[in-house]
């Protein structure tokens, strides 16, 4: 009685006990050369899709670890405009229509100071719609379309308050949305120092520097440029039938400042089987237990990753993997990029397994459905070929 007594007490403090802390982890990809910077946070970004999956990981994304910087004129500018924003709408609903165009005017300039503060256009576009309505007030049509064409670009279906806004504006409105102005279309190049930063139009995310955002209906259009590490850029561009460049100098962080001055040693302790000084630094600055770092190298439009899964503060390397490509047509990059993290994590998890005597131990029947297990194993591919058949352990579908 008393040993069992014991047994559940000390049942019920196992159960009790709590779970281990989660490992924090993060993706750290390493550009070798200018090529391969415009690849490094797209590529951070599928390698944290894959470990997001794991149980007892606690991701730390790039964000997380360095944050992207605001602009403060940006944000001081974004605070007037807002303040003016509600000035001009008193004025206009009181359709004291001198003084609301005095004041949207001023509003409308302080927003396009704030674009790198703007998630999306917001009170702007009401701004502007108020804008446009007070110079159909006053007889100025050709402006007043003008204006709707950059209502229209910023926000195609942005819905206006019918009781705020004249019937005769609404239907100006829906004149010019039909009109031939409002089907041209104008291109946009976005570069940036690094390359590799996130472009984000009207808030949606569009694409990684160096890029083109093109056939965008002319009118204004709210382009915004970050990377963690990097304090925002933001322009209110005015798109026209003419192609336009966006070139951004991005001003590093202080934290990020010292990151990145260990990145080359990093890069050397990389290939070692153990890591050195730089991955016990990474680890107590950026508070990380693990880390899958990257070197990434562009030859001749060939992107070369090796990709490596580490214990930062033991300096323990787990596995390493290495793979080429070139582009992402097909969108098979983030797949690939997947795989290779499922094999490293896997690998790890693979070493704390005691081998069992059951043959079916660790196979859950689709093999054949399926070589490429989660972590990126072909064990098909392994067998050895005993007949003498040379399509034996072929399956067809290996060059897919």
């Amino acid at each position: 009685m008393k040993s069992l007594c014991t047994l559940l007490l000390s049942l019920s403090a196992f159960a009790a006990a709590p779970p281990p802390p989660e490992k924090r982890v993060s993706v750290i990809i390493i550009g070798m050369d200018k090529g391969a910077d415009a690849l490094t946070l797209k590529l951070e970004g599928f390698a944290n899709d894959a470990l997001a999956e794991y149980q007892g990981l606690s991701l730390k994304t790039s964000d997380d670890l360095f944050g992207v910087a605001p602009d403060e004129d940006a944000v001081a500018s974004l605070k007037r405009a807002e303040q003016g924003f509600a000035e001009s709408k008193a004025s206009f609903d009181a359709r004291t229509y001198d003084d609301a165009e005095r004041k949207l005017r001023a509003t409308i300039k302080e927003y396009s100071k704030a674009a790198a503060a703007m998630k999306t256009c917001g009170n702007l576009c009401e701004s502007v719609a108020m804008y446009a309505t007070v110079l159909q007030a006053r007889g100025d049509l050709e402006e007043s379309k003008i204006a709707i064409l950059d209502l229209i670009a910023l926000s195609p279906s942005y819905d206006l308050d019918r009781k705020r806004y004249p019937q005769n504006f609404l239907a100006l409105k829906a004149q010019v949305a039909t009109s031939r102005n409002a089907q041209l279309r104008g291109n946009i190049s976005v570069k940036s120092k690094p390359a590799g930063a996130r472009v984000a139009l009207n808030g949606e995310f569009q694409c990684f520097t160096p890029c083109a955002l093109n056939t965008l209906p002319i009118g204004k259009q709210l382009v915004r440029i970050d990377r963690p590490g990097f304090r925002q850029v933001g322009q209110l561009v005015e798109v026209s039938v003419e192609d336009q460049d966006i070139t951004a100098d991005l001003v590093p962080t202080s934290g990020y400042k010292a990151f990145d001055g260990l990145k080359e040693k990093l890069a050397g302790e990389a290939l070692r089987d153990k890591g050195g000084s730089a991955m016990t630094s990474v680890a107590n600055s950026l508070k990380l237990d693990r880390a899958v770092i990257g070197l990434l190298k562009d030859i001749d439009g060939t992107s070369e990753l090796t990709l490596g899964y580490y214990d930062l503060k033991a300096g323990k390397r787990f596995a390493l993997k290495k793979a080429s490509f070139q582009g992402d047509e097909f969108g098979q990059l983030k797949g690939e990029i997947g795989r290779m993290v499922n094999a490293l994590v896997n690998y790890d998890n693979a070493e704390k397994v005691s081998r069992s005597s059951d043959p079916l131990d660790g196979r859950h029947g689709m093999e054949e459905w399926n070589a490429d297990d989660k972590g990126g194993r072909n064990k098909e591919r392994d067998k050895k070929k005993n007949g003498k058949d040379p399509l034996e352990g072929v399956n067809g579908t290996e060059d897919w």
